[in-house]
């Protein structure tokens, strides 16, 4: 399974439109080579690098294999369910971290063999959901620092 995201390139800077300088838009995603035993994919976006240690942006689940682009308008497609970030928020929110040091944001796509019935699962939940269910899983860096 391969991802890539057109604005930015692999482990470079991300844009300031996909940040809370920014827009706070959310980078669409593209996905090749979906194993064919998958029956839905994730996306998880996190930062290592947070003073809080591991800090998730978005938890997105359920997403049909139809969909080869990933972008904030996922969450209107039916049957397509989103987790709680640690902005305590549904869908996306970008790179925000402290000023100082760059941060950098996995973009993570997982290839699951199962959906997930319940909605607005937290981090922890998601993670003890899919443990079991992951056929693949994929990341995409980017790094951001804040200038002021």
């Amino acid at each position: 399974m391969k991802i890539s995201i057109k604005d930015f390139e692999n482990e470079s800077s991300i844009p300031t439109k996909f940040t809370c300088d920014g827009e706070d838009e959310m980078p669409v995603l593209s996905v090749t080579d979906v194993p064919k035993e998958a029956k839905c994919l994730a996306l998880v976006v996190d930062d290592p690098d947070a003073p809080s240690g591991l800090f998730t942006h978005c938890i997105i689940y359920d997403i049909p294999l139809s969909k080869m682009e990933i972008d904030s308008s996922i969450l209107n497609e039916k049957g397509v369910k989103a987790g709680i970030n640690d902005f305590g928020e549904k869908g996306y929110r970008g790179p925000c971290p402290p000023p100082g040091k760059p941060h950098r944001y996995y973009f993570t796509v997982y290839a699951l063999n199962t959906e997930i019935k319940e909605d607005g699962l937290k981090r922890r939940e998601f993670d003890k959901e899919i443990k079991n269910h992951i056929i693949e899983k994929v990341s995409y860096m980017g790094t951001y620092i804040r200038k002021h």
